[in-house]
């Protein structure tokens, strides 16, 4: 397995067979053989998990939450976390996404700012039964279109996520006061906020304001030393690779949705040379820039 788990390694894991499209997927949590534990896990995927007759605790970077009925779970790709089941059989639905396709094709705010998922936010919230109705609806609505023939279902699947994630949203403010973040956390927040404010880009002439690990730091005030061990032990991953991460993420989407020519994305994205940005996508992606663009218009209905 990599570094971080996929949604096809993940189903492989829980006897699920394959995803039914390789960008999101949902099930229904009895389906699945409980665990009782498992250790912390990072994952290249969000999750929205709503949780029923279960008891457990939920270990989140440097905090334990004990986890009652109902609960609705969201899991952050960027920050490990851990399970211990204590009493009962969990029933409910889970819900599986990458950042790439939750974004509309033009890009709205990435994920990773959402206050659902930014580093330091609550990642339990506890749904009075009016909201776990409302939620197990869309669960159920999302489950059967996941098999639907129709063409234009990954525009349908990514409505009902877009839905989840807005009655999520909806329980935040009701939801109990997070305690303070430790300095670690809160730094960790403030750069992948500014990280996120950067993206997406609206057009050639945009380009990026901060680059490197250098320019975060020198505009947060602090040694690039500093930030990166913060962030590490936070998220378990280097300011390099979330820069990276999130470049990645921004050069598909436009390889994808726009006709801007790869000097330009290149150009926006940061980089001097066009051949400096084909020899970055090619080591996170394994494809040069052009062969990703001929595949994903050539199977548009099937990449998701």
């Amino acid at each position: 397995m990599s570094g971080s788990e996929t949604i096809a390694e993940y189903y492989q894991r829980y006897g699920l067979g394959l995803p039914g499209a390789g960008q999101v997927s949902a099930y229904r949590i009895e389906n699945v053989t409980p665990a009782d534990s498992f250790p912390p896990l990072r994952r290249d995927f969000y999750k929205i998990k709503l949780l029923h007759s279960v008891q457990g605790i939920l270990s989140y970077a440097d905090r334990r939450i004990e986890i009652r009925e109902p609960a609705l779970i969201l899991a952050n790709p960027r920050i490990p976390h851990a399970w211990q089941r204590l009493a009962g059989h969990p029933s409910g639905y889970a819900c599986l996404f990458t950042e790439e396709f939750v974004a509309s094709p033009l890009q709205t705010a990435a994920v990773a700012g959402s206050p659902l998922f930014r580093v330091g936010s609550m990642p339990v919230l506890f749904p009075p039964p009016a909201a776990v109705d409302r939620l197990s609806g869309l669960f159920e609505q999302l489950l059967q279109e996941m098999p639907s023939a129709y063409i234009h279902r990954q525009e349908v699947l990514r409505n009902y996520v877009q839905l989840l994630l807005h009655e999520s949203l909806k329980l935040v403010p009701a939801a109990a006061a997070y305690p303070p973040g430790l300095a670690a956390e809160r730094l960790s927040a403030r750069f992948l906020e500014l990280l996120a404010r950067q993206f997406p880009l609206a057009s050639p002439q945009q380009t990026l304001m901060l680059r490197n690990v250098n320019e975060f730091a020198r505009h947060l005030a602090v040694h690039p030393n500093h930030l990166n061990k913060a962030l590490k032990a936070v998220t378990g991953q280097t300011t390099t690779a979330h820069i990276a991460a999130h470049l990645t993420a921004e050069a598909r989407a436009l390889l994808r949705h726009s006709d801007w020519s790869l000097a330009e994305i290149g150009a926006g994205l940061g980089f001097e040379h066009t051949s400096n940005f084909n020899t970055f996508f090619k080591k996170q992606t394994r494809q040069a820039p052009q062969q990703y663009r001929r595949q994903v218009r050539g199977n548009s209905y099937n990449l998701d």
